[in-house]
């Protein structure tokens, strides 16, 4: 049983170049089913039925697991046995057509316009100052993911001027537009530092990429000392540069090719965002939309 999920998860790692998180991810999905198999005197997961499937979600989900963390374990058990059936080892696959519960959307949290040029507006003069405003600009002028503006090198900002080369999810690349204030503070930052075009953009301890849990600490701190009260973090960077994007310019396919989504219902998050603003702004100025009792003598 072991062998073969550790065969699958090689053929994450090699074939399809999954990130790490992902693979843990994966691992962890399939450990629970494992030992969800074992609780029941099962050896083989390649003779698991739908049944057996149903009844494994059914346990987690009287255990506590939220709808979204379920949806997840399925979809670990739909890859694994895709990739079974796949490789001939079993003749139909248990997961197909098994639905999990589905999750409530929440939308993602962004900052508006102006806490966002307040927050990537550091001062250059502190500690790290112009590291931190190259990193913050960079952040919200691309959308970039926090793996992604980790990994970077000065070189994948030579290739093309006005761009960033990133390696997204799946180890798909893509072109970023960098805007002019990012590449202000990037040529700034650099210059202070002389480094070279394999260098790290933002080296952390011993001269390698810096962490993941470095940026979001720093994301973190940067926030409360720019005098936003917000759980800001990384991800909200993107949020918001896509949110912004997507207000002023109508654009969803545009966005979609700018943040690197394979599916563009990933991106369609967005527009519900988009019409929350109109319909504040509607409420707010439209004489007929206000309620009883604020004014209008309706």
């Amino acid at each position: 049983m072991k062998h073969g999920i550790e065969a699958f998860l090689e053929h994450l790692q090699v074939e399809r170049a999954v990130s790490a998180h992902t693979l843990d991810a994966y691992r962890r999905d399939l450990q629970a089913l494992r030992d969800w198999a074992q609780h029941h005197a099962m050896d083989d997961l390649a003779r698991l039925d739908a049944s057996h499937l149903r009844d494994f979600i059914a346990t987690e989900h009287r255990r506590g697991l939220a709808p979204k963390s379920l949806q997840r374990r399925l979809s670990a058990c739909r890859s694994y046995y895709t990739w079974l059936l796949r490789n001939n080892l079993i003749p139909a696959s248990p997961a197909a057509g098994l639905r999990a519960p589905k999750a409530p959307r929440k939308l993602p949290q962004v900052l508006d316009v102006d806490e966002a040029v307040r927050l990537v507006e550091v001062p250059t003069d502190a500690p790290l100052g112009l590291r931190d405003r190259a990193l913050l600009e960079l952040f919200y002028s691309s959308g970039l993911r926090l793996s992604e503006l980790c990994t970077l090198r000065w070189r994948d900002l030579q290739a093309q001027p006005g761009l960033v080369t990133v390696l997204g999810k799946g180890g798909k690349q893509r072109n970023v537009p960098v805007g002019s204030h990012a590449r202000q503070a990037l040529d700034q930052w650099r210059a202070s530092t002389g480094a070279g075009s394999d260098d790290p953009v933002f080296p952390g301890r011993g001269g390698g990429p810096i962490s993941q849990r470095a940026v979001q600490v720093r994301v973190r701190q940067l926030a409360a000392r720019q005098g936003l009260f917000k759980h800001v973090h990384p991800h909200m960077l993107r949020h918001s540069f896509a949110s912004h994007v997507l207000e002023s310019s109508g654009d969803l396919r545009g966005v979609q090719e700018l943040l690197g989504h394979a599916d563009i219902a990933t991106t369609q998050i967005y527009t519900h965002l988009d019409f929350q603003h109109l319909a504040k702004v509607y409420d707010a100025a439209h004489p007929r939309a206000r309620r009883k009792g604020k004014g209008g003598g309706e």
